[in-house]
């Protein structure tokens, strides 16, 4: 049946659509089952949620290893899920489960951000809750922030910021902001992690644009970062995971190829995860190409700095 007036379809994107009268109407939603924060007795990881701030509403579930002893120090990863800017969680199963598993195997603290999506928050809302919960991150480096476990238990020369699909294209705008601002005193971003990232060059670049109530059109350097941007990344390494059936696999690589031409002074790798689809390792932890990508991210966050 086709409809008719304010409820006829004007724009059909992959995931919403937009009615005439500037309605839009999310495509896929709810996919994975909400999970609380936890005491994982099997690894000794604990988990809490933190708001961050109320106005805008911007939160984070904190996992904190097994302590070893009163005082320890870990690296810290901020984790930022993916979901094409519009959906999931940082409470979803499949994100509770990979944050544990990384805080347990790396011996890391893992900050998973809970940002705001559109259509209710348009771009750049994500950008700049994650540039606010990395200054929040930040802001407990001299012992007085308002979190115990970041104040007593992190190593703020061991930052690591990193995120799977759109969380991937915001983790490299982080580490470009750093680049170009800083953080203060002894905070240091190490490095990042980017698993099937988003970027330009795809169908998806109309949906965001639309998306994006500031944008700068086809070359926005959120979107389609160029070589000046690349090379003001403010961090030491990146990993970069790109998957052989994924439909970003192509975009993936270009980052890859750009950023070693850049002038960046750091280290960067490709990990092509064959005869596998876009973030396939949320699907099944368990699966060896699953492993094998979750080994690789502990390695990266394990590897002594120079």
């Amino acid at each position: 049946m086709t409809l008719s007036g304010d409820n006829e379809v004007a724009i059909q994107f992959p995931f919403f659509n937009v009615f005439k009268d500037g309605r839009v109407d999310l495509l896929w939603s709810d996919l994975f089952p909400k999970t609380s924060p936890s005491h994982d007795l099997i690894t000794g990881v604990r988990s809490k949620d933190v708001i961050i701030s109320t106005e805008p509403q911007v939160s984070t579930r904190i996992f904190l290893p097994e302590l070893k002893t009163p005082d320890q120090k870990f690296p810290l990863l901020l984790y930022i899920h993916g979901g094409g800017f519009v959906m999931f969680s940082a409470f979803d199963a499949p994100y509770h489960l990979l944050c544990n598993k990384i805080a347990a195997e790396a011996n890391a603290i893992v900050v998973s951000l809970e940002y705001g999506l559109f259509p209710a928050r348009p771009l750049p809302a994500c950008y700049e809750d994650s540039w606010k919960a990395l200054q929040w991150v930040a802001s407990h480096a001299d012992g007085g922030g308002s979190e115990p476990w970041l104040n007593d238990h992190t190593d703020f020369g061991e930052v690591f910021v990193g995120g799977d699909s759109a969380g991937g294209n915001i983790s490299h705008t982080l580490a470009f902001r750093v680049g170009s601002i800083g953080l203060p005193g002894s905070v240091r971003l190490v490095g990042i992690i980017m698993a099937h990232p988003f970027f330009g060059g795809t169908e998806d670049d109309e949906m965001w644009l639309y998306m994006c109530t500031d944008n700068r059109g086809l070359d926005d350097p959120r979107m389609n970062p160029g070589l000046e941007e690349l090379a003001m990344l403010g961090c030491e390494r990146v990993l970069i995971f790109v998957a052989e059936k994924d439909y970003l696999n192509v975009v993936g690589r270009n980052y890859y190829e750009k950023l070693k031409k850049s002038g960046w002074k750091g280290s960067v790798e490709i990990v092509e995860n064959q005869n596998e689809g876009h973030c396939f390792f949320l699907r099944d932890f368990n699966c060896e190409k699953s492993l094998e990508l979750t080994q690789k991210v502990v390695s990266f966050l394990k590897q002594t700095s120079c």
